[in-house]
């Protein structure tokens, strides 16, 4: 979107989590606000109408009509808790809650690193957005303890995968994003 920017890639302005994207990760997304390649956003249009650029929980409207139904499904990051994520924000503040970010992202890129087939990237993305930090924490030892150099990367993605969809089990988490209905869009 023209005339858009944003200091903050990593969180955008509608609550997800651009840091644990895998267009961004992919390099086909700047993030929100990043630059060209933006796609055209109504939130985004509707920020600078009001003059906010960090986030829109800070506008005295939030959440809007513009936020009615968002976490009922996913695009390519998941939406799910993209308002719990903003209230978890507004709540620990930026800083605090880009420190957990960093966190998630950085053991995303530890998965990526010594699990991707190139076939798993979204379920670790998801996996990294939707754990419970310390349950991701506890999921990535488990993951590292079973993995050895003589097995095949096919091997290290499974049992990753195995060990992420254990983890979210137990929290009622469903590793997969979501698809509107055809009837729904």
């Amino acid at each position: 979107m023209k005339n858009f920017t944003r200091n903050d890639l990593s969180f955008s302005l509608c609550g997800l989590n651009c840091a644990l994207c895998t267009m961004k990760l992919g390099g086909f997304c700047p993030g929100c606000g990043g630059g060209p390649g933006n796609q055209p956003c109504a939130i985004a249009r509707c920020s600078l109408e009001h003059g906010i650029h960090d986030y829109c929980v800070s506008c005295r409207a939030y959440p809007c009509r513009k936020y009615d139904g968002i976490t009922e499904a996913d695009s390519f990051i998941t939406h799910q808790h993209q308002l719990q994520d903003m209230a978890r924000m507004k709540a620990i503040g930026p800083e605090a809650y880009h420190a957990e970010l960093a966190c998630r992202s950085q053991l995303l890129a530890r998965l990526l690193s010594a699990c991707n087939d190139g076939r798993r990237k979204t379920l670790f993305s998801l996996a990294a957005n939707l754990l419970d930090l310390a349950d991701l924490e506890q999921a990535m030892r488990q993951i590292e303890l079973q993995l050895a150099e003589e097995i095949t990367q096919k091997e290290k993605a499974a049992i990753a995968a195995e060990c992420l969809e254990a983890a979210a089990a137990g929290e009622g988490i469903v590793l997969k994003l979501r698809r509107r209905s055809r009837e729904e869009e």
